[in-house]
């Protein structure tokens, strides 16, 4: 019991010093170079913050949710085949596919898919 009580004070004091020191130590810049850049989004963060963004962008983002998204779905479905009864789980996942490839099929079509446009 003894020993966990002072293991437990070593770790408090040496986290209390660490976090002194750090505080003591560290440097406030009013002017930081990274935060005058540019993010990786491309907006400097001086000018205007509400720009407005194409629909395009939002679309092709929301293109990219799904296919995460189906991934998540898919990979489950994969493992569980070898509990469950394989045909159907092929029966689920072939539909779920040609649901997905459905959808893919519609964004190609309205052209959300083009990158010239």
């Amino acid at each position: 019991m003894m020993s966990f009580i002072m293991a437990l004070s070593v770790v408090l004091i040496l986290g209390m010093l660490l976090v002194v020191l750090g505080v003591g130590l560290s440097t406030k810049f009013s002017f930081d170079r990274e935060k005058s850049s540019p993010f990786e989004c491309g907006f400097t963060p001086k000018s205007v913050p509400r720009l407005p963004l194409s629909l395009r962008f939002f679309l092709i983002a929301i293109v990219f949710l799904i296919f995460d998204v189906e991934l998540v779905l898919i990979f489950p479905v994969i493992i569980s085949q070898a509990m469950a009864n394989p045909l159907i789980s092929s029966l689920l996942l072939g539909i779920f596919l040609v649901i997905l490839t459905g959808g893919l099929y519609f964004e190609i079509n309205q052209g959300s898919l083009n990158w010239a446009s």
